[in-house]
């Protein structure tokens, strides 16, 4: 008969990836993906630090192979502060965003932009409608103009066929790091830098990826007249062909197509309604001026008679 035996089971060691969940779950990491703009960058971390609560993890700074001088002395200052800066080559606006996500540790992710700033809706309402609602993918808000615009952009609730149309969502949106992760992260080979968010957003939804509007002022959005979203409008075909070009997009490309038919359809027929209109109308003038004709004849008689 074998004496028995008492086993003890040994815990292992954690793996990195489970350490940074178990860190990181229910918390906000922020990127910021830099190019030479310093000046503006520390302006963004310092609305984040006004913001500041303790649903935020981390800020993230990737520094996209800034060579300004300036900006690359600020980011070293940034650095000495405690937040994370990432130096990353010259490889483009999807590349930077994808170098800082794969390295928070945050459950949640939120980008900005380093010319803009932020509020707190994301820190507080975003960060609570995400940890209970399990199904939410990702929270979007509204943004308030300043620069060589001053005014709010109210963004409306989510409709993937408006999507389809256009992007109405700005990169400026608290999402789920898994749902980066399902999707690929956002696509580094964009033939135009600045609709990489477009693109995202699009490949989310085509993945079931679910979308709220949150109604309050998420961050404000610095306009300038040389902001890569302007320029890559010069060559909004060449983006639209590329994106709705891929293999997943070949759906939202046919509802594209019959959506502009159907758009062109509409059109003629309210041309011709508007005509018919007009040929009813101008059927009723005459046919009021051939009644009338008599009376003014005898209007203008009288008078040369007195």
């Amino acid at each position: 008969m074998l004496d028995k035996v008492e086993v003890r089971h040994v815990p292992s060691e954690p793996s990195l990836q489970m350490t940074h969940t178990s860190i990181g779950e229910g918390k906000v990491s922020i990127v910021i993906p830099c190019h030479n703009q310093g000046t503006k960058l520390r302006e963004a971390v310092a609305s984040i630090e006004q913001v500041r609560n303790a649903n935020l993890l981390e800020v993230i700074v990737v520094d996209d192979g800034s060579s300004d001088v300036k900006t690359r002395k600020i980011l070293d200052e940034l650095e000495q502060d405690g937040h994370y800066v990432l130096a990353e080559p010259n490889c483009g606006l999807g590349a930077a965003r994808n170098a800082g996500i794969r390295r928070a540790k945050g459950e949640f992710i939120l980008p900005l932009a380093s010319d803009n700033r932020l509020r707190d809706a994301y820190l507080n309402e975003g960060v609570f409608l995400l940890k209970n609602n399990s199904c939410l993918g990702v929270v979007y808000a509204d943004a308030e103009y300043f620069g060589e615009r001053t005014d709010r952009s109210r963004v409306p609730e989510f409709n993937l066929l408006s999507m389809i149309r256009e992007n109405f969502i700005d990169a400026c949106a608290l999402f789920r790091k898994k749902l980066w992760e399902d999707v690929g992260g956002y696509d580094e080979q964009m033939p135009w830098t600045g609709w990489e968010d477009w693109d995202f957003w699009l490949r989310v939804a085509y993945r079931q990826g679910t979308f709220v509007h949150l109604a309050k002022t998420g961050f404000d959005h610095r306009v300038r007249g040389d902001s890569l979203r302007l320029q890559t409008q010069e060559h909004r075909s060449d983006v639209i062909n590329y994106v709705f070009g891929k293999p997943d997009m070949a759906c939202y490309r046919l509802i594209r197509e019959m959506d502009e038919q159907a758009q062109i359809l509409r059109a003629r027929i309210q041309s011709m309604e508007d005509l018919v209109r007009d040929v009813k109308g101008l059927r009723s003038y005459r046919l009021g001026q051939a009644l009338f004709a008599p009376a003014r004849l005898l209007q203008r008689l009288w008078r040369c008679l007195h």
